[in-house]
């Protein structure tokens, strides 16, 4: 049984919900996002907020009842709040800058990496080893910071390279004389 799935989403004032054809259109201000609803949930819109419920008890549906809940959930709290992940560089000469609507990094190789910035994502650089990108759509903004981090992944022995703020990176002792 989920324990995500049966809980309510609530929606804040200034939300508006419309629940059509096992779609959730989401509508805040001038921003809307949607959200197809798989056809093994039924959804009942109420004052308290949306409640999904299971059709059948089924393992897949259960699987996807409490996924449902927390990605409508997170829909809701990114209209209302942006997504933020804080990546940084590490090492000699790793800069990032933003022009326009281009992230320039350089990251030690003999050329600049550019990347074009999607809609819907701001990124911003605080100064040249921090990097910000931020969102209403937590899915996206983790897919982008992700595929920045590939393009240099922190190695094991002097971490450089780009990581998240606060992330772990296992630390391994170099060559002994």
């Amino acid at each position: 049984m989920s324990r995500v799935g049966k809980h309510i989403v609530t929606v804040p004032n200034g939300v508006n919900v419309i629940f059509a054809n096992n779609t959730i259109s989401i509508v805040k201000g001038n921003k809307e996002a949607k959200y197809t609803v798989p056809t093994c949930l039924d959804v009942n819109l109420s004052s308290d907020g949306i409640l999904f419920t299971p059709t059948n008890g089924e393992r897949t549906t259960k699987a996807l009842w409490g996924t449902t809940q927390r990605n409508v959930s997170n829909i809701i709290k990114g209209l209302i709040e942006d997504f933020k992940i804080n990546l940084k560089l590490t090492g000699v000469g790793y800069k990032a800058a933003v022009k326009g609507k281009k992230l320039d990094l350089q990251l030690g190789f003999s050329h600049d990496v550019t990347y074009d910035i999607p809609n819907g994502v701001s990124i911003t650089c605080p100064d040249p080893t921090t990097i910000v990108v931020s969102g209403s759509d937590k899915k996206q903004i983790g897919d982008i910071a992700a595929f920045l981090r590939s393009y240099r992944k922190p190695e094991p022995y002097k971490c450089k390279g780009i990581s998240r703020v606060g992330e772990f990176i296992y630390r391994k002792e170099g060559k002994k004389k």
